[in-house]
């Protein structure tokens, strides 16, 4: 059974706030995710696709039955990757993942990764609920397992997710191709790199209990906890760093329950004290999102996205669903088509650079500045002031002070992208 080392870093953290926990009549959901940290993460944007009866989709390893229509999605993703860490679709459906170890082996044979999961919700799950439902689906029939780094050494980890819309949010905990869900219908919750669905389980695999009870983890009687039965029963280490992080996201979030807005959730993902925001020899924050979804169907999500890594260090950039997305090729990384390491056999026998636009010049400011703090506390002020009026804007366009004209929106994400490249040269 491939695992990484018992004392490499690794981490996520995903959260979510309904009201009444949010400030306004607002869903809000964030990531950061942590991965390699010299990983590169992309943002890329897909527009709605129909697709020929019977045809096939290749995801990172494996080919999968494709559907007849798929929805536009916004990702970010490990550049190397099919799938995505985190992303939104024109629904108002938001999905992040988290890697967890359970009492099931994970395996170094190919399937579908979570971030394939992810995505393929995405395009297909038109809310919270029906994301699930095809995750699952997927999840029963073609199994999840493979390298989840760009390494020759296997890294491999089996799933959680939220996933969350307008009106509600679902926790989606796996263990092989078992599963159990809960809904979230109000409040704030938060998940890491550990199982913590209780007894609270909404849905679940149909063998789920029969199966735990074949393999000694539960008696057949008294309460089922998805966490006390599947969890190890001795935690690695980066999975009780994981615990003392799972406990701090829940305080931070009570804090300022009732009063959270996408500002208060950004502030979160950048909080260093906790470990939500990741900086370590081996792994790091290296993309995040933070999404405003109004329960007024009316009103339009809005979904930041950093494209570089460290948000403390990063600028959260809007992004909203219209016709005709400008292209913003600033934050895509080359491709390298059939010399791709992914592609080749056996895979990850050498290395390409991923860096894209805005992750170099990000890169470069940073490194020049770090012996300079007036300066670097200078420039950082001018980012934040960045960030600041784009948030102003989308509340205000979210309370119907002001409108921008659909070419204005189909622009918003190329024009701040540039913006902030600006301050770099």
């Amino acid at each position: 059974m491939a695992d990484p080392r018992p004392w490499a870093p690794s981490s996520c953290d995903c959260f979510v706030s309904l009201p009444p926990a949010s400030a306004t009549r607002e869903v809000i959901f964030g990531k950061n995710s942590d991965r390699p940290k010299d990983e590169v993460q992309e943002v890329v944007y897909f527009p709605a696709a129909t697709h020929a009866k019977g045809a096939k989709v290749q995801c990172t390893y494996i080919e999968v039955d494709q559907v007849g229509r798929t929805h536009a999605v916004i990702l970010s993703r490990p550049a190397w990757l099919w799938g995505a860490e985190m992303g939104a679709n024109e629904h108002g459906v938001c999905i992040g993942n988290e890697g967890v170890w359970t009492k099931e082996p994970v395996g170094e044979e190919e399937a579908l990764l979570g971030m394939d999961l992810v995505r393929l919700g995405l395009e297909r799950g038109s809310n919270a609920h029906e994301a699930i439902q095809v995750i699952t689906a997927l999840l029963e029939r073609y199994g999840q397992g493979g390298p989840c780094k760009e390494e020759p050494t296997p890294f491999v980890y089996h799933n959680t997710f939220l996933l969350a819309d307008r009106t509600e949010a679902w926790v989606l905990e796996t263990a092989g191709r078992f599963w159990a869900a809960q809904r979230i219908r109000e409040g704030a919750r938060n998940i890491s790199n550990q199982l913590s669905i209780d007894a609270d389980i909404t849905a679940e695999h149909p063998d789920l209990r029969e199966h735990a009870r074949r393999q000694g983890w539960w008696n057949g009687e008294g309460e089922f906890s998805f966490t006390k039965v599947f969890s190890l029963v001795h935690q690695p280490v980066r999975m009780e760093a994981a615990k003392a992080r799972y406990c701090a996201g829940q305080q931070l979030l009570r804090q300022h329950s009732g009063q959270i807005t996408a500002s208060t959730i950004m502030a979160i993902l950048r909080d260093k004290a906790s470990g939500i925001c990741v900086e370590s020899e081996g792994f790091a924050t290296t993309g995040s999102m933070v999404s405003v979804l109004p329960q007024d169907a009316h009103l339009p999500c809005v979904h930041f996205f950093t494209a570089t890594p460290d948000p403390s260090r990063s600028v959260f950039k809007p992004f909203i669903f219209v016709p005709n997305i400008t292209p913003f090729r600033q934050v895509q990384a080359p491709r390298f088509g059939d010399r791709d390491p992914i592609r080749e056999r056996p895979r990850f026998q050498s290395r390409v650079d991923r860096r894209h636009e805005l992750y170099r010049r990000h890169q470069l400011a940073l490194e020049a500045l770090d012996s300079h703090q007036a300066e670097r506390q200078k420039i950082q002020e001018c980012l934040q002031g960045l960030e600041q009026q784009a948030l102003e804007a989308v509340k205000n366009l979210l309370a119907g002070s002001f409108t921008l004209k659909t070419q204005e929106l189909a622009d918003l994400f190329f024009d701040c992208v540039n913006a902030e490249l600006q301050f770099y040269k």
